[in-house]
């Protein structure tokens, strides 16, 4: 299996291939970049068809958290974990502490922290192998689950995108469909509700998206037929490579904010966006939030006030972004990049 040519290699420093024949963990860690800190980054675990394509996913999520961590101006680098397994059925106590016996070999280069698959029980049974983790209660919170700020900074995001594109700052009446209802779809979903946009939800799963539907009043559709839906605004909050070459030809929106990871199935995905005078936000620009959250449970000057004004910033990140992509005639997701870069690798 290469990995120096990998195609979504990218000077990653570091990545560790651990099993553990008792537990049956399988597992891959991404070390991406540490220039500015540690590497944070969640712990993804996905039955994945083949090693190759759990290691194309590590990579491409521990090089995005580098670039997240960077614009959200934290003092962290970016790394990522997958666990090859199904979470309904493989996922064992022995499988987690083995698990965060593999993270806590990297002494401290890599923290962990839930993310799709793993939650915040889990995270409790790898901190029993390993104290880098990140995203438990501390300072009297009663959880660590970040998906709830993470939620509150695509919010941010998204009425950034809609102040830039759209021209308004008020939501009410805007049509916004929210691609998955997960932990942070569902926040979201009921941010847009109490600000007044008209909702457009979906899910595989049909008892929760029905649950939510009902609650906020909202339009439901089937998982295939949400990007051709009448709206101002497409959020995907579900699994990554949302937008295929397909899909942003269908796209009814013209506006793209969400919460999932790599939206892009392929980097060129941005300049059709923009052929096409669709606004796209920089995922990991927009879904940031639960990150900054956890870096600051990391400190000893713990505040929620401050927590909040920092995830807030993010519209204003995305407002130069957005100014600056204009002025140059380029994509958001180009100028993002090259923000950060400009950061976690500077010349010299």
């Amino acid at each position: 299996m290469p990995v120096f040519d990998h195609p979504e290699f990218d000077h990653h420093q570091r990545i560790v291939f651990g099993s553990d024949e008792a537990s049956g963990l399988r597992a891959i860690i991404a070390i991406h970049d540490t220039t500015r800190g540690p590497a944070l980054g969640g712990l993804r675990i996905f039955p994945y068809a083949s090693d190759a394509e759990a290691l194309t996913d590590v990579l491409r999520l521990s090089r995005g958290m580098s670039y997240k961590s960077a614009l959200a101006d934290l003092p962290l680098g970016g790394g990522k974990a997958v666990i090859i397994a199904d979470p309904r059925r493989h996922k064992t106590p022995e499988l987690l502490r083995a698990m965060g016996r593999l993270v806590d070999s990297l002494g401290g280069a890599y923290i962990t922290a839930e993310d799709s698959g793993s939650g915040e029980d889990d995270m409790r049974l790898i901190a029993e192998a390993t104290e880098h983790v990140g995203g438990l209660p501390r300072h009297g919170q009663a959880s660590g689950d970040p998906s709830p700020f993470t939620a509150w900074g695509v919010y941010c995001a998204l009425r950034s995108a809609v102040r830039h594109r759209l021209g308004r700052d008020d939501l009410t009446g805007l049509r916004v469909a929210v691609q998955g209802v997960g932990h942070v779809g569902a926040h979201l979903a009921r941010h847009l509700h109490a600000a007044g946009a008209r909702l457009v939800l979906t899910d595989v799963d049909t008892a929760a998206l029905a649950h939510l539907a009902e609650e906020l009043g909202a339009e439901t559709v089937a998982p295939g037929a949400i990007v051709d839906a009448e709206v101002d605004v497409f959020a995907p909050c579900a699994l990554g490579a949302a937008l295929s070459a397909e899909v942003v030809e269908r796209l009814q929106a013209t506006v793209v904010c969400g919460a999932a990871n790599n939206q892009l199935a392929t980097p060129e995905m941005a300049q059709r966006l923009q052929a096409r005078g669709i606004l796209y936000t920089p995922d990991y620009v927009a879904n940031a939030g639960g990150v900054i959250e956890i870096a600051w449970q990391r400190r000893d000057d713990y505040s929620r006030e401050a927590v909040m004004a920092h995830i807030e910033g993010i519209g204003a990140t995305l407002g130069e972004i957005f100014a600056r992509a204009e002025r140059e005639g380029q994509s958001p997701a180009i100028v993002a990049d090259d923000l950060a870069r400009e950061r976690f690798r500077p010349a010299g």
